[in-house]
């Protein structure tokens, strides 16, 4: 518009102003360069300043382009001017800023400026000028409007994320979820704002979404995904769980919306909201529907199965009913009946549908039709009342019965069945039946024929069993009467000493021939008589302990006999007494162990273990299992050896020789008690027999035939290197009632025996193993006797023949043994036996010598406790002399003549001297009494050290404070009448 030569004058002025006035707003001119004077401005802008003239608009403006603006604005707009004419061409810019009315009202223009340079002016803007108040304000109100609707549909979202460009993948928080509702929202929402979308997404989701949905997120989320699902729609959403700072999970929505951005590009808006409630609440519903649409389903199902299924019992009944002549359904409450199926041949009965009286019609059936012989079995059964009796117990119940109809003789079979069960109803009784006839004539008469044909043959198997049985008797005797001889003259014919060695092995071999003869005589008579029904077992009440003794001495001889080790244990508890068979029990159990000790060679083991593994109202179930390691079996040969005559080796040189006949008759005697037997071996490994057997139970016990021990106040000290085999002794005691100690070798037993005299509560009895590391048995035996009277009783406890160490058990003073296992009966009655055979009572009191008159010496410290003392001892008329501590004990005992004092009592704690020095110093003493005086430890010490130290001290009995009167009582009398009677 104007070149390099523009300058104002009076032409071009005049010029621009006529332009000027017929523009629509204003229009002016200034310099680029400060001060930006205006060189020119038409009305227009005086007007929009609120100015009269163009002297008062200098005035207000200054003249210059900077007093047009707002101070606030100036800038803002130099600099975006400044910028847009830098980089453009036209150099043509546009900015809006406020102005400053005449009046002081503040108003919004816009201006669009065009810089050019000039000769005479050097760099001019010419400028056009609008007032933009009214059109702003509007505008304004707009954007109000709209972002107080995007700021109330912004607030159901935690967070509103815009991506600007899809392209750049620019990025802005919009609003910001930054009042803590994770912990990681503010440091998110920092580093949001520095992130493109992708950096952003990876952020966001490795904060803040649960780990479940990580990996599925990151694959959604990815911008690709989200083009190109808003590219088919314009909105979607994705659901997601995400990590609370609490450690919860809750469900969070992304709501995607796609934005058509002002330069033609597409935008992303994504709000993330909280839908935890609604999500469960949709998941509960779904999960309601999905079982009420499989709870559907299965009542679907259901009916479909109980239609079919009665389709198929339709179809059932049908087939099953075939085979009855005719059905009939009877209510037994009503009498009612009804035909469900009839007899096509038999026009005279009832037609199916016809309802009549059942009793009635069924009795006369009977009077007519039934043979005399069946008829009162036939009229009871079709009583209602026996009806629902029988089938109470019974799902169905049947008549057979000889029928004459017609002219003809024919077995027919009447069967009843409850319609339902009585278990299914709530009175338990039956109310309808279900009835049919049918004809069982052949099979009836086929099976009265076999029954007669079995009778028959039954008969003829009794007589051959008869004649087998008087056979085997008489040649039993038969054959019994020269082996006798035999036997007999061959023993008589070894007694002659002028045999040559070469008759001698003849005659010893003729002797082992006889004798497997006449075992082999006596299996083959015990296998005829358990054949024949012939052996009854016993039930007779036997004492368990003593049996198994029995069968222990036996088998312990045996094994000893060939060098085996033999142990019997019990692994629990067994009763005393039980009721049964114990000479056949006994029998199964010598046969299997002697066959063990006969298949194992030296040095091998043989072990019989012995439980109880069940217990039911009056019966126990008892396990035998015998094991040894022998030469053992073929897997082939196990299941044949139960069967008779069956042996591995049949052979001529079976070195073992047998009659093949002992497991059979054992596993019969066995099956006759109701119990069981099996065999687990190995070649070259060993066997291992188990019987299981069930007893009756016996209410008898030991305590009940030993009265003359109180088991309450018996004491045993149990002494064995096994702690395994102490402990079993110890519970097997204590069921009984008997207190008992363990010791572990012969050095800890001689320590608690004397702390037990010292606490003057002595251990009756000794259970003493005979082989021990260190000091075994016998050793320790005859410590025990040297130290203790013979009121405290030693039993050899042992596993080994008594016969082979009898001698040095008794020279050891042992008093007798008792062999393992174990048992409380056996302890009893053995210490009953020695205590009447030594005619000691060990539970009598010992005799005691009379308290009043003598004079004792309390040695006490404390005053309290020796005023205590010494009014106890008054009281049984005692006089007592108190010495303050242990040295002034000494002395009143050094200083008072032999025979003052009848004895001590002792405090261990005191100063000067304590009561230990003080006792051994007077046992140090050289006069008659000092050895012998009692002298009694009274102290709170009661641990079995301090017992221990007293006793070692030279002290006769350890008293624990506070003592009771009594026992100060018995055990001084008890005490001074020993030293009185020894001396």
């Amino acid at each position: 518009m104007f070149g390099k030569k523009f300058q104002l004058n009076d032409q071009n002025l005049m010029l621009i102003d006529e332009i000027g006035k017929h523009m629509p707003g204003g229009f002016f001119i200034y310099r680029a360069e400060q001060p930006e004077e205006i060189l020119y401005a038409n009305q227009g802008v005086i007007d929009i300043f609120g100015c009269a003239d163009q002297e008062e608009f200098k005035a207000h403006t200054g003249n210059t382009f900077r007093g047009m603006l707002h101070p606030d604005d100036y800038e803002a707009v130099s600099s975006s001017i400044a910028e847009q004419t830098k980089y453009k061409d036209g150099r043509t810019d546009y900015t809006e800023y406020r102005i400053i009315r005449k009046d002081g009202t503040v108003r919004w223009v816009d201006d669009y400026g065009h810089f050019t340079e000039t000769d005479f002016y050097g760099g001019i803007y010419y400028v056009f000028l609008s007032d933009i108040t009214d059109k702003r304000e509007r505008m304004e109100s707009d954007m109000a409007v709209r972002q107080a609707v995007i700021e109330a549909l912004s607030k159901s979202y935690h967070t509103v994320w815009l991506i600007n460009n899809v392209e750049t993948e620019t990025f802005s928080l919009y609003r910001g979820d930054t009042k803590g509702s994770t912990e990681y929202s503010m440091p998110i929402n920092v580093a949001l704002n520095h992130m493109k979308y992708s950096q952003a997404k990876v952020q966001y989701i490795k904060q803040t979404v649960a780990k479940c949905d990580q990996e599925r997120l990151q694959r959604e989320l990815s911008i690709d995904s989200l083009v190109k699902h808003l590219e088919e729609q314009h909105q979607f959403s994705i659901n997601y769980l995400r990590a609370m700072a609490d450690g919860s999970e809750r469900y969070f929505r992304i709501e995607f919306a796609r934005l058509d951005m002002p330069d033609g590009k597409m935008g992303i808006v994504c709000g993330f909201k909280d839908v935890d409630a609604d999500v469960r609440r949709g998941l509960e519903e779904e999960k309601a529907r999905q079982k009420e649409l499989e709870q559907r389903i299965a009542l679907q199902e259901r009916l479909l199965a109980e239609e079919t299924q009665r389709k198929q019992l339709d179809q059932m009944i049908t087939a099953m009913a075939s085979d009855y002549r005719s059905v009939y359904y009877v209510d037994l409450d009503t009498d009612e009946a009804i035909c469900y199926r009839a007899d096509p041949e038999d026009r005279d009965n009832y037609r199916e549908g016809m309802y009549f009286q059942f009793y009635e019609a069924f009795t006369e059936y009977g009077n007519l039709y039934v043979d005399q012989k069946y008829r009162d079995g036939y009229l009871k059964f079709v009583e209602p009342d026996n009806i629902r009796r029988e089938l109470e117990t019974k799902s169905i119940i049947a008549y057979r019965y000889l029928a004459h109809r017609n002219g003809e003789d024919y077995y027919e079979m009447l069967r009843m069945a409850g319609v339902r069960h009585p278990a299914d109803r709530d009175d338990h009784i039956v109310h309808a039946v279900g009835i049919g006839f049918t004809i069982i004539d052949a099979e009836m008469r086929e099976s009265m024929a076999k029954n007669h044909a079995l009778a028959e043959a039954l008969a003829v198997a009794e007589e051959a069993n008869k004649a087998k049985t008087s056979f085997l008797s008489s040649m039993s005797h038969e054959i019994r009467t020269p082996m006798n001889a035999i036997i007999g003259l061959d023993t008589l014919a070894l007694h002659d000493e002028t045999l040559s060695p070469q008759t001698r092995d003849y005659l010893k071999k003729i002797g082992g021939s006889a004798q497997h003869l006449l075992g082999l005589i006596n299996d083959i008579l015990d296998m005829s008589r358990i054949e024949s029904g012939r052996v009854v077992l016993n039930k007779e009440e036997f004492s368990f302990s003593t049996m198994i003794e029995q069968i222990n001495t036996m088998v312990m001889s045996q094994c000893a006999d060939k060098g085996l080790h033999y142990e019997c244990r019990l692994l629990n508890r067994m009763d005393d007494y039980y009721i049964g068979d114990d000479t056949r029990l006994k029998e199964v159990l010598i046969n299997i162990l002697s066959n063990a000790v006969k298949f194992t060679e030296a040095p091998g083991n043989v072990t019989l273990t012995v439980e109880k593994t069940a217990s039911f109202q009056n019966q126990s179930t008892l396990k035998f299992c015998i094991r040894d390691t022998g030469s053992g079996m073929d897997k082939a040969f196990i299941p044949r050896i139960f069967e008779a005559f069956s042996q591995e080796d049949g052979s001529r040189k079976n070195k073992y020789g047998s009659t093949g006949l002992g497991m059979a008759i054992t596993k019969n005697i066995v099956e006759l008690m109701n119990g069981t037997i099996s065999v687990e071996s190995e070649k070259g490994v060993g066997t291992e027999f188990t019987v299981l057997i069930t007893l009756l139970n016996s209410e008898k016990r030991a305590s009940d035939t030993e009265k003359y021990v109180d088991l309450n106040k018996m004491y045993v000290l149990i002494v064995d290197d096994d702690r395994i085999a102490a402990e079993h002794a110890r519970a097997v005691l204590d069921e009984v009632g008997i207190r008992a100690d363990i010791a572990l070798d012969g050095e800890s037993a001689l320590s608690m025996l004397d702390i037990q005299h010292g606490k003057q509560d002595p251990y009756n009895l000794v259970l003493l193993d005979w082989e021990m590391p260190g000091m075994n048995g016998a050793e320790t035996a005859k410590q025990i006797r040297s130290q203790y009277s013979r009121e405290t009783m030693v039993l050899l406890l042992t596993a080994y023949n008594w016969d082979e160490i009898h001698d040095d058990a008794v020279d050891a003073g042992m008093d007798s043994f008792l062999a393992k296992p174990l048992f409380a009966t056996s302890v009893v009655r053995e210490f009953e036996r020695i205590a009447r055979r030594n005619d000691v009572n060990l539970f009598r009191e010992k005799k005691r010598a009379e308290l009043a008159g003598r004079r004792v010496l309390l040695a006490e410290d404390v005053a309290l406790n020796a005023e205590i003392m010494m009014d106890i001892l008054e009281l049984e008329e005692i006089e007592v002399d108190h010495a303050e501590n242990g040295q002034i004990a000494v002395t009143k005992f050094m200083d008072n003549p032999p025979g003052t004092y009848a004895a001590i009592l002792m405090d261990v704690r005191m100063p000067v001297m304590d009561g230990l020095e003080a006792t051994a110093a007077i046992r140090s003493m050289d006069r008659p009494d000092a050895g012998e005086i009692p002298i009694i430890a009274l102290t709170a010490n009661a641990f079995d050290e301090d017992v221990q130290r007293s006793l070692q001290a030279g002290m006769n009995a350890h008293l624990t404070k506070p003592v009771e009167p009594d026992q100060v009582y018995q055990t001084l009398g008890e005490l001074i009448y020993e030293a009185e009677h020894q001396s």
